[in-house]
């Protein structure tokens, strides 16, 4: 079974590297970006799950309700992306409930920063996906974590897959400059061993992001953004289709494995 999941956020990468961007197009591009990968979900009648921030979520009400309307889960990112605090995990909870109507089963910090699992049992929800469980320079190293579901503080642990061997991780950066082909390879050799594969991306990263002056980002991130990343999903979800692979939310997968 495959996860796909995305994190819908306010676009506040250009800051880490430098670059204003005010709040409105931060909201935009996420928004063009988010219909986007409705549109391919919708096309090959796939479903997911989109972690939101309620910052995101409140200012892209009409995005919502298609995400509700399409059968994908929602579920929480936060409150801010790029500011936490421990309340945050059941206040975020709680608003996204209120805009959506739907229960939020599932959590995701933003940038896969570490979480106490006691607090995030205590705020109500069923599971967290807040791990990648390697190494990322700069980042985090998460490799003395599970590889794979575990249940932690009373909730499942659902880390982003990464390979069997050496822990290479398969998320969004992987997508976008590995050839598409050995990128299929690893996910399918980790999806044979594990049974399942859990994989995120952004909404960004379906619009172009190459304009150096405007975002400054490097182009191992802008690599393959905008139509080629569009055009490549397409091709990831056909051919695991072709092969008769599924697709699941998060929370579907758990309540029937």
């Amino acid at each position: 079974m495959i996860l796909l999941s995305f994190d819908i956020e306010e676009f506040d990468m250009p800051l880490e590297y430098g670059k204003e961007i005010n709040f409105q197009d931060q909201i935009d591009i996420s928004i063009s970006g988010t219909n986007h990968i409705l549109d391919i979900l919708d096309k090959h009648r796939v479903k997911a799950t989109f972690f939101s921030t309620v910052v995101f979520a409140q200012n892209a009400t009409e995005v919502i309700k298609r995400i509700i309307r399409d059968g994908h889960e929602l579920a929480s990112h936060s409150f801010y992306h790029s500011a936490f605090e421990l309340e945050h995990l059941l206040t975020s909870k709680k608003a996204l409930e209120e805009i959506s109507g739907q229960e939020i089963a599932g959590f995701r910090m933003p940038r896969m920063k570490p979480i106490d699992e006691h607090e995030v049992k205590k705020a109500g929800y069923l599971y967290n996906s807040s791990i990648n469980p390697t190494w990322l320079p700069g980042r985090y190293n998460n490799l003395a974590q599970p590889r794979t579901r575990f249940k932690e503080a009373g909730i499942w642990q659902i880390p982003a897959s990464v390979s069997p061997w050496v822990r290479f991780p398969l998320f969004w950066l992987s997508f976008h400059n590995l050839p598409l082909g050995i990128y299929r390879w690893l996910a399918e050799k980790t999806h044979k061993k594990d049974g399942y594969l859990n994989i995120y991306f952004h909404p960004w990263e379906f619009t172009d992001l190459k304009d150096k002056k405007r975002f400054g980002l490097p182009s191992y991130i802008s690599n393959s953004s905008g139509k080629k990343m569009i055009e490549n999903m397409h091709s990831f979800i056909s051919d695991f289709k072709r092969e008769h692979y599924t697709f699941s939310t998060i929370s579907n997968f758990l309540q029937n494995s």
